[in-house]
């Protein structure tokens, strides 16, 4: 599985600024900090895998980086996906993530 830093997915999104970022937590979690993208909780990934494109890069991301990483696998194996990146760490690698938001 492909991780990427924190700090790499700063410079990776003024690179590539159409690059998705998915949150995986539940939808409280997200309401209550985020860095932006969509918010699809660990529970509806499967069911809700068309709304996650399948070209471009998409960067996972829950709080410790555990469920990203299981979003992933799930996506990976049942539907074919290989542009998926985990957030490594998840939100709590982030320096200064309370007033940060990537987008």
């Amino acid at each position: 599985m492909e991780q990427i830093t924190a700090q790499e997915l700063q410079q990776l999104l003024v690179a590539e600024p159409g690059t998705l970022l998915v949150d995986v937590r539940e939808e409280t979690e997200h309401e209550s900090h985020n860095i932006g993208g969509l918010n699809i909780p660990l529970s509806e990934v499967v069911k809700a895998a068309a709304a996650i494109p399948k070209k471009g890069k998409v960067v996972v991301y829950c709080k410790r980086g555990i469920r990203s990483a299981i979003a992933i696998q799930r996506l990976e194996e049942k539907f074919g996906y290989t542009n998926l990146v985990n957030l490594q760490g998840g939100l709590e690698a982030i320096p200064g993530k309370e007033q940060q938001k990537f987008n």
